[in-house]
């Protein structure tokens, strides 16, 4: 087995693999330094919405394999120090089980990542993702929703608890908008939870273009691309969801 320690010493031949594969999946080829180069702002150019999700895709193929890129993260933060030129963005849920860089093989200066109990959308979120699209040049934008969701089951459940009360209302529309499972509309039925989930990172994706004219006009003019994920935590696995 290529534990993580081999996979580091064979770094240079996975890389180039990766790279040949990465142009006829349709990502540009790595830049010289291989898999563990920092995003400058010539690859992030370089870089197309479809090839930035595919660039997501293959880092999580890696996850789920167990075949991750080892590099030198002081390297790379003494590279990015000047500077950042991510090429995605990823809006998801605070949960622990779901840390996104490492569920997508990425490393530092790579994705913006923007976290919030329930991966909902507010103006603070949709100040954050133009700031990294139409500003910092990211080409993809990913909501990504997750099973077994605790803010989820809370509004299902209509808790009030502090300020929890004012975050979990952001959801709330998802659980009225969910077509009713098979079994109670309750936290019992997980079916339901389930379906709320996915309704509710449709619903987050619409609002960014809804209530974004810079995404708006980014998606319209082909620069950007916005995609809706679900991750299992049961399984590690991220499906992309189609649109409703």
């Amino acid at each position: 087995m290529l534990t993580r320690r081999l996979f580091c010493g064979c770094l240079p031949l996975v890389a180039g693999f990766a790279a040949t594969a990465g142009s006829a999946l349709g990502a540009p080829a790595e830049p010289e330094g291989g898999a563990c180069a920092v995003f400058s702002r010539e690859r992030q150019r370089a870089e197309t919405p479809a090839s930035a999700l595919e660039r997501l895709l293959q880092g999580h193929e890696r996850f789920l394999s167990g075949h991750t890129v080892n590099c030198d993260l002081r390297a790379q933060v003494k590279a990015t120090a000047g500077g950042q030129a991510p090429f995605a963005a990823i809006l998801g849920c605070m949960d622990s089980r779901v840390p996104v860089e490492l569920v997508f093989d990425q490393r530092i200066g790579d994705v913006f990542v923007a976290r919030v109990a329930g991966n909902f959308v507010n103006t603070d979120i949709l100040g954050s993702l133009e700031y990294a699209t139409r500003v910092a040049g990211a080409r993809l934008v990913m909501v990504l929703g997750h099973s077994g969701c605790g803010a989820i089951k809370g509004a299902i459940d209509d808790v009030h608890l502090g300020n929890l009360t004012a975050t979990l209302a952001n959801i709330v529309p998802a659980v009225s908008a969910t077509a009713t499972a098979d079994g109670p509309r309750s936290t019992a039925n997980p079916h339901f939870v389930q379906a709320v989930a996915e309704t509710n990172a449709r619903l987050a994706t619409r609002e960014l273009t809804r209530r974004s004219d810079v995404m708006r006009d980014l998606v319209k003019a082909g620069e950007l691309r916005i995609v809706t994920a679900m991750h299992d935590v049961a399984t590690g696995r991220v499906s992309l969801l189609a649109d409703a």
